[in-house]
């Protein structure tokens, strides 16, 4: 990170609510709402200074986000866990009742038999014909780990 950029983070933990709405002006182009407290100011000052030294998020982020939100939304009681990362290109490789199956990785989702899919779970069902978790049938996952990751 940046001298400036470190410079500015830190200057945040002190600065009064007067300076903050200075900074959130300078920032965005627009002061923040009357209401917005003190607290909820920093962190969002904090992402954006470090998003005008560094550059906003790269779009297969901003889409991972989009998908949890989405995931969020029709299913309020899910972890919306982020998926395994695995580069685009990536074969994934499965032997299920003496047949090979390969899956690609695409930046949309993955590739199977000529088709595309949004999950490994659709791929999964479709060569075992019951539900399966996608990442537990292809090996990203083990039948042992919770769903919070450990």
């Amino acid at each position: 990170m940046c001298n400036h950029c470190t410079k500015q983070l830190k200057q945040l933990t002190t600065a009064d609510k007067s300076d903050l709405r200075s900074l959130w002006q300078e920032l965005f182009g627009q002061p923040p709402q009357e209401a917005l407290r003190r607290e909820l100011m920093l962190p969002i000052l904090a992402y954006r200074i470090q998003e005008k030294t560094h550059g906003c998020l790269q779009a297969r982020s901003r889409n991972e986000l989009r998908r949890m939100s989405e995931e969020l939304r029709t299913n309020p009681k899910t972890k919306a866990l982020p998926r395994p990362q695995i580069k685009s290109g990536t074969s994934l490789i499965r032997e299920w009742q003496g047949q090979t199956h390969r899956v690609r990785v695409t930046d949309q989702g993955y590739e199977y038999s000529g088709k595309a899919f949004s999950s490994l779970s659709q791929i999964a069902r479709q060569i075992t014909g019951t539900r399966w978790s996608g990442p537990l049938f292809f090996g990203l996952r083990h039948s042992t780990e919770r769903r919070s990751g450990s």
